[in-house]
């Protein structure tokens, strides 16, 4: 009789039924831990699990990239974010504070923050597209001696490197325009996502109206990242990158690397050649992957590509520009940064040298570096000056910053160039 009273409180009280739903859930737990990262990120809730012979795909953010295209595009006006103010994304501690609050301090392991809606303003884009020579610029940098190369920097690259670096009047300041989160470090070997969310926390939009950061924004849109794909390029894509040339060809980074190119001999065109000839070097198509027209020192290098031929990876892709908006789309997959050689020296939020791995529409790029908050106009300029006044490799100093520009060569043309952190 007791066992009888017993049992029937148990039922009343819902204990045994309880128990049952405990198996249960910590079943659906250890199979959501075992489910893919792109069904986390994504916020599909699936219970595929990760296949160990494609650890390098993640089909779920593939099958999801055309819907968060479109997402894009209709919201593709204006300024803001859905949430946080000033173009700024909710830290990933107050993400933490406001999960645990909606969830009575219960919180998914593993799951990172949802990924923040973002516009981008584009109102301007499609001037951008008339002929260079009807659209408005930005005003002239004043010239001054400042401008002209010392015999210092025109008989040691570092100095004139790191004089760029003086002159790159757009540069962003972490902590005031930005705030990144390196989240924990790992070897190029480990495949572990070693980030709880993303790598930027948030970006000041008022960097959209910049005019050399629009006219680069415009221009990441007209490439196929497909490897070995015939690029079409239009028109209107042309006069796009012409305008590009044109702006950026008024600020000081560039107008310091035609007086350095004119000292050293390497050119004697007048500026408007000059131009000309930088618009040749970054865009013309060449070979790559076997077909030809299929890539440009400016895809390689800041856009990215992904190889097709054999096990796919991404090539390329180093402008931090390009990271912040395919990761605020969804397309990038930010894994954690890779342990610098030297030991005690850890990236934090001020950092603007970083070695990184992450996931470009579930392809993996198991390691590459970029510079962070720089402009475009400093980093046309910097591999510029490198492949014509340097080598291979470039042993130079950025600030505080000692790197080595790597500059490959593909016949006349940059084949990639990027920076590696020295310390």
């Amino acid at each position: 009789m007791e066992g009888l009273i017993n049992g029937l409180m148990d039922v009343a009280l819902g204990r045994g039924h309880h128990n049952d739903n405990d198996d249960h859930n910590s079943r659906q737990d250890d199979q959501r831990s075992r489910s893919t990262w792109a069904g986390v990120v994504s916020g599909d809730q699936t219970d595929d699990h990760d296949d160990d012979n494609n650890t390098h795909r993640r089909p779920t953010r593939n099958q999801n990239q055309s819907n968060n295209r479109h997402s894009q595009e209709d919201n593709s006006s204006g300024y803001g974010n859905s949430s946080g103010t000033d173009g700024q994304r909710p830290s990933r501690r107050q993400y933490k504070e406001d999960t645990e609050a909606s969830n009575d301090g219960w919180e998914t392991v593993g799951k990172k923050p949802p990924r923040q809606s973002h516009k981008i303003q584009k109102d301007n884009w499609n001037g951008y597209k008339r002929p260079a020579n009807e659209q408005q610029y930005g005003d002239e940098v004043d010239t001054g001696c400042n401008m002209e190369p010392s015999q210092g920097e025109l008989s040691d690259l570092s100095e004139a490197c790191n004089k760029l670096w003086e002159l790159d009047l757009n540069r962003l300041v972490p902590g005031n325009d930005y705030e990144i989160d390196c989240g924990e470090g790992k070897k190029v070997y480990q495949k572990r996502d070693m980030a709880e969310g993303n790598l930027f926390s948030w970006v000041n939009e008022d960097i959209f109206k910049k005019p050399t950061y629009a006219r680069f924004f415009s221009l990441l849109d007209n490439y196929n990242p497909n490897q070995g794909v015939k690029e079409v390029v239009t028109n209107e894509e042309k006069q796009e990158q012409a305008a590009f040339i044109e702006e950026i060809s008024r600020t000081a980074p560039i107008k310091y690397l035609y007086k350095y190119l004119c000292k050293k001999g390497v050119i004697s065109e007048s500026y408007q050649e000059f131009k000309q000839s930088l618009n040749s070097f970054w865009f013309d198509l060449y070979s790559r992957g076997g077909t030809y027209g299929s890539s440009s020192a400016f895809e390689h290098v800041f856009v990215g590509e992904i190889k097709q031929r054999g096990e796919q990876e991404v090539s390329g892709f180093h402008n931090w520009l390009q990271f912040y908006l395919e990761e605020a789309k969804g397309n990038v997959d930010y894994q954690g940064y890779i342990f610098p050689r030297r030991r005690g020296s850890i990236p934090d939020t001020e950092t603007q040298v970083l070695t990184i791995q992450f996931e470009w529409n579930g392809v993996l790029k198991s390691v590459s570096s970029t510079l962070v908050g720089v402009s475009p106009e400093f980093e046309v300029a910097l591999y510029t000056l490198c492949f014509y006044a340097g080598g291979e490799d470039n042993f130079v100093q950025l600030g505080p910053y000692s790197v080595n520009i790597k500059c490959y060569r593909l016949r006349d043309k940059i084949g990639s160039a990027f920076p590696v952190a020295e310390s």
